[in-house]
C-alpha cells in the first residue's frame, strides 16, 4: 500500500494548516465516508476522512459527495459534539498509520472541553472513533466483536491504540543504526528494510534496494550503498516537498514522496507540490475509472455476447458455403444427362456417359432418382446448380458482414479497455445505438452536449497531433476535422485510435512521424507489445466507403513504420 505511515507524516504535516478552523458542516456520505467542512479567516476546506479497504486516508477534498437525507447516528453523534468546535491540533503517533484530531469543544454544562478524532488508517482494519477528555470512547464508525476482538471499540471502552510492530523509526534513528539492523537480517533486501523500518511500505523499500543495486554497480560498496539509498529516503521523508503518482496504461498506479525510479521509463510520472492534492488527485482518477469500468460492465457483456453469436453464425455459414464448392458439377452432371437423354432407360438409379468436360473423355457415373425421367434428372442438377450458385453469393456476402462486425465489435471493446471517463462512455453508447447494437435512450438536452475531448497532443516542432477515443471521434477527426494533406495514423491489421499529425502538408520531421505513430501504438490493442507496425499516408489516400461502421476506412499509399509503445514515453 502507498499510502504508508511517511506519507501520512506529510500529508499531517500539511493539514496543520488547518489549526485554528472550526467545524461548520459534518456529513456522513456513505458508511465508510466522512466530510468536515472547516473554516476560519481565508481558509474554507472540505475534509475527508475514508476507512474504505483499500483506499483509507485523510485529506482536503475539492470533490462534492451526494449525503443521505436522513444522516447516520455516527453523523448525528459528531455533530453533537464538534459542530462549531476548534481544532487545536494534529498528532501522528510515531510514524503509525493513526492521525488524531484534537478539538476544543463546549459540553452540554458550557465547559471547554477537549476531544480526539482518531482516524486509524490501517488497511481493513481502519476506523474513526471519537474519544472524549477521559480517554472513553464516546462511539466509533466501526465497532469491534466483543467475543474476538483483541481490543474493545465500543461505546464507554476505554481507548487503546493498536498494537505496534515495534519497528525502528526512521525520524529517530541515524540511516548508519538502521543499515546495521537491516543488515542483520536474513532475506531480500527490500523485505527486510519493511521488517526493520516503521513507516515505510513495500513500494518505498523496493526503491531504497533499486538505489542500493544501482550505487553497487557503480562501484560503491553494499553497505555504503545502502546507506546512501536510506539516507536520501529519510531526508526526504523529513524535509522533501515533492510527491509523485505513477502512471499505467494510463491509469494512476502508485503514489509516494519520493520520486519512484524502479521502473525506468516505462510508466509515465506526474509530480505535486502538495501531497495533499496529489492524494486528492489520485484517488479522484482512481474512483472515476472505478466508476466508468462498473457502468461499463453492461456494455462489455453485450459485445461479448454479439462476439459470440457472429462467432456462431460465421462458422455456419461457412460451413455451407464449402458445400457450395460442388456446384459445378451439378451443373455438368445436368449438361451431360440433356445430351445422353436418348440413351437412358426411365428408372435407372444411374448413368455412366462420357464426359465431354473432361480432356480425356473418360466416362463418368451419374446418380438418378428412379422415381424421375431422365429429362426431369436433368432438370434437378441444373436446379441444384442454381440453388447452390445463388447460396455461394448470399453466403459469401454475409460471411464478409460477419467479419467486419467482428473487426467493428473488437474495435468497440478497444476502446471500452481505454475508457476513462463517463461522457466517453456516452460516447460509445450513443455509437452502438446509432448502429442499432442498442435501444437508444433519449437524455436531457444538457447531457447531449457532454462531449469528450480528443486526446490532443503538440510535436517538438508544433504542429497539433489528435488521437480519436472512440471510432465516433476517430470518424471525426479523419473525415471532417484534418485536411487532404494531413497525415494520418493507424496500427496495421489492429483496432485502435486513429491518429492525424495537422500539418497541412508542410514538411514533418521524423521526430514527429515516430511520436504520431507511437501515440496510435499506445492507443491501440498492441499497446503493451514490441516493433508494433504502423501504416501511415496522407489524408486525400483514406476513404470511408458508402454504408461502412464507425471508424471503418480504407487507405492506400502508405508508408510503416515499426514502433515499441512500451520503451518510449510520449505522453
Amino acid at each position: 500500500m502507498a499510502f504508508d505511515g511517511g506519507f501520512l507524516y506529510k500529508i499531517v504535516e500539511e493539514l496543520k494548516g488547518a489549526i485554528d478552523c472550526h467545524i461548520e458542516k459534518i456529513y456522513q456520505p456513505s458508511k465508510d465516508e466522512l466530510v468536515f467542512l472547516l473554516r476560519k479567516k481565508g481558509f474554507a476546506k472540505r475534509l475527508l476522512i475514508t476507512v474504505k479497504s483499500g483506499s483509507a486516508r485523510i485529506h482536503f477534498t475539492e470533490n462534492k459527495y451526494e449525503n443521505p437525507q436522513v444522516p447516520p447516528n455516527f453523523c448525528m453523534l459528531l455533530r453533537k459534539y464538534l459542530l462549531s468546535a476548534r481544532l487545536v491540533n494534529i498528532n501522528q503517533p510515531a510514524l503509525e498509520r493513526i492521525v488524531e484530531l484534537e478539538f476544543s469543544a463546549t459540553n452540554e454544562l458550557g465547559d471547554s472541553v477537549v476531544l480526539r478524532l482518531v482516524c486509524e488508517l490501517i488497511g481493513n482494519q481502519s476506523n474513526v472513533i471519537l474519544v472524549k477528555e477521559n480517554g472513553i470512547i464516546a462511539d466509533s464508525l466501526r465497532h469491534s466483536d466483543v467475543e474476538t476482538a483483541k481490543r474493545l471499540i465500543l461505546p464507554g471502552a476505554k481507548y487503546e491504540y493498536p498494537e505496534s510492530q515495534e519497528k525502528m523509526s526512521p525520524l529517530e534513528k541515524s540511516a548508519e543504526k538502521i543499515c546495521n539492523e537491516i543488515e542483520a537480517q536474513n532475506g531480500e533486501l527490500s523485505n527486510n528494510i519493511l521488517k526493520v523500518v516503521s513507516g515505510f511500505s513495500p513500494l518505498v523499500c523496493r526503491e531504497i534496494e533499486y538505489m542500493t543495486e544501482c550505487a553497487v554497480q557503480k562501484g560503491e560498496s553494499p553497505q555504503n550503498a545502502l546507506k546512501s539509498g536510506l539516507g536520501t529516503v529519510l531526508e526526504e521523508l523529513k524535509s522533501g516537498s515533492h510527491g509523485v503518482i505513477i502512471y499505467k496504461d494510463g491509469k494512476p498506479f502508485e503514489f509516494s514522496y519520493i520520486d519512484i525510479n524502479q521502473y525506468g521509463e516505462k510508466f509515465p510520472k506526474k509530480h505535486f507540490r502538495s501531497f495533499l492534492e496529489l492524494l486528492d488527485d489520485f484517488y479522484t482518477q482512481r474512483d472515476n475509472i472505478a466508476r466508468v469500468q462498473s457502468a461499463a460492465l453492461d456494455i462489455k457483456k453485450l459485445l461479448n455476447n454479439l462476439v459470440g453469436r457472429t462467432q456462431k453464425k460465421l462458422a455456419l455459414r461457412l460451413t455451407e458455403l464449402k458445400k457450395c464448392e460442388n456446384r459445378e458439377t451439378f451443373r455438368i452432371y445436368g449438361e451431360l444427362l440433356k445430351a445422353n437423354l436418348y440413351a437412358i432407360k426411365s428408372g435407372s438409379a444411374f448413368a455412366e456417359v462420357v464426359n465431354y468436360y473432361d480432356e480425356n473423355m473418360g466416362r463418368v457415373k451419374i446418380p438418378l432418382n428412379p422415381a424421375l425421367s431422365p429429362q426431369k434428372n436433368a432438370d434437378k442438377y441444373f436446379k441444384d446448380y442454381k440453388k447452390t450458385y445463388t447460396a455461394e453469393q448470399t453466403l459469401t456476402k454475409l460471411t464478409q458482414e460477419d467479419r467486419e462486425e467482428l473487426v467493428y465489435f473488437d474495435s468497440v471493446l478497444d476502446s471500452l479497455s481505454r475508457c476513462t471517463t463517463l461522457s466517453a462512455l456516452s460516447e460509445i453508447r450513443a455509437e452502438l445505438a446509432e448502429a442499432g447494437y442498442i435501444k437508444r435512450i433519449s437524455l436531457p438536452k444538457k447531457a447531449n452536449q457532454q462531449k469528450s475531448e480528443f486526446k490532443e497532443y503538440v510535436s517538438k516542432e508544433g504542429y497539433k497531433i489528435l488521437v480519436g477515443k472512440n471510432n465516433i471521434q476517430n470518424d471525426i477527426i479523419t473525415t471532417r476535422l484534418a485536411s487532404k494533406r494531413d497525415i494520418w495514423f493507424h496500427v496495421k491489421n489492429i483496432p485502435g485510435s486513429h491518429v492525424v499529425v495537422l500539418c497541412d502538408g508542410n514538411e514533418v520531421s521524423e521526430e514527429t512521424l515516430l511520436q504520431a505513430a507511437l501515440l496510435a501504438a499506445k492507443n491501440s490493442k498492441a499497446a503493451n507489445s514490441s516493433q508494433v507496425p504502423v501504416d501511415y499516408t496522407q489524408i486525400k489516400n483514406v476513404k470511408k466507403p458508402a454504408k461502412a461502421k464507425p471508424g471503418m476506412v480504407i487507405y492506400t499509399t502508405n508508408k510503416t513504420v515499426f514502433v515499441n509503445p512500451e520503451e518510449i514515453d510520449v505522453l
